[in-house]
């Protein structure tokens, strides 16, 4: 710290040295600059993208390209900004870590589940994606109540969104919790399952490449989970403000909502294919 006394010590060895002048070192400028400058002024929009995440992203191994619905709200928002967008090939397990390192600014595509939100940001909802059922096409229930019965199998994959919302609203059904949603499936198609929970994104992707599987089933009253964008926990909140009013803007204007419509085709889903009254 420069005192009074040592500040006057220095004007004084000036005079002496003939007049020469005195620089005292400012503060930073990137110190001083909020989360949103600075990603704004390094020219580049940072985010992860998982190579075989279809709807959500898609890596082309041929020329390296991406598509995706969160790759095109992405090159929205890198626009919005004046920034080149820059990707880095994450995984969906690895892409807190991407954050919490400060190799990329912002992943959309996270659900915020406790552990997640003890150690990032979240935004508000970037969509809703609803819970659904692939049942065996013999199965006739409709409601949750209905699928709630001891009589009922349901697999799930063990840990995920899936399996919190059975556990939550189907108490006395027959849960069969297993390693991974593609066991869950094969436990559904071996007719060890007479349904499997998924979300709605997910449920019609499988659906598309296995029409046999069985039917959709949207179980009444509706219940949601929410996708988000994570971003690295700063004290400067400024960036996760930002983008979250922007996802607020994108929502409200059916940008977000035609993006993910679009990318569907990706895994074969048209508009025609979602049922009717989906909310996104």
């Amino acid at each position: 710290m420069i005192n009074r006394r040592f500040f006057c010590q220095l004007m004084g060895s000036a005079a002496l040295a003939g007049g020469a002048s005195i620089v005292i070192p400012s503060i930073s400028h990137a110190q001083s600059q909020s989360s949103l400058e600075r990603i704004k002024a390094s020219g580049k929009l940072r985010i992860g993208a998982v190579a075989d995440g279809a709807p959500y992203y898609q890596k082309n191994l041929r020329d390296g390209s991406w598509r995706g619905f969160n790759i095109d709200i992405s090159k929205a928002l890198a626009d919005e900004l004046g920034l080149e967008l820059e990707i880095l090939e994450t995984t969906w397990g690895n892409s807190v870590l991407d954050l919490q390192s400060n190799k990329i600014d912002v992943f959309f595509g996270l659900n915020p589940t406790p552990q997640r939100m003890a150690i990032i940001d979240f935004s508000g909802p970037v969509f809703n994606n609803s819970f659904t059922f692939i049942t065996n096409n013999d199965v006739t229930a409709k409601s949750w109540e209905d699928f709630n019965s001891p009589d009922m199998k349901i697999s799930v994959d063990a840990g995920s969104s899936h399996d919190a919302a059975v556990t939550r609203l189907l108490p006395e059904a027959n849960i069969a919790r297993l390693k991974t949603a593609s066991d869950a499936t094969a436990a559904l198609q071996s007719k060890r399952a007479d349904a499997q929970c998924l979300v709605l994104i997910i449920a019609m992707t499988v659906l598309a490449k296995n029409p046999s599987l069985g039917k959709l089933v949207i179980p009444t009253p509706t219940e949601f989970t929410t996708s988000h964008a994570g971003f690295r926990r700063e004290d400067d909140k400024s960036w996760a403000e930002f983008v979250d009013a922007w996802i607020t803007k994108q929502r409200e204007n059916g940008f977000i909502h035609d993006a993910i419509v679009k990318n569907m085709e990706l895994v074969g889903v048209s508009e025609k294919d979602f049922p009717a009254d989906t909310q996104l």
